[in-house]
């Protein structure tokens, strides 16, 4: 069963629209990720002013997920040398 006592509720705006976003990331945590997603929102309507709204939403995701990706690569190069030694 999921444990739930530690979830709270946070409310982000970005681009706009007010989403409420449930986790366990301190608040601080939540407004620089908040920050950070409206940054990159403006930027890449700067860059790219006729991209919709999903389109933008898609980028951010595949940013996001490749960040992800060369961290979880990183960690397991940090690993793998650490059990060589």
């Amino acid at each position: 069963m999921l444990m739930t006592a530690n979830k709270r509720r946070f409310k982000a705006e970005i681009d706009g629209h007010t989403y409420t976003i449930i986790g366990t990331a301190s608040d601080r945590h939540m407004q620089t990720v908040t920050r950070m997603m409206n940054e990159q929102v403006a930027q890449l309507k700067k860059l790219a002013p006729d991209l919709s709204d999903t389109e933008i939403a898609t980028l951010l995701a595949f940013n996001a997920i490749s960040d992800q990706v060369d961290k979880q690569a990183e960690l397991l190069k940090m690993q793998t040398d650490d059990a060589d030694k």
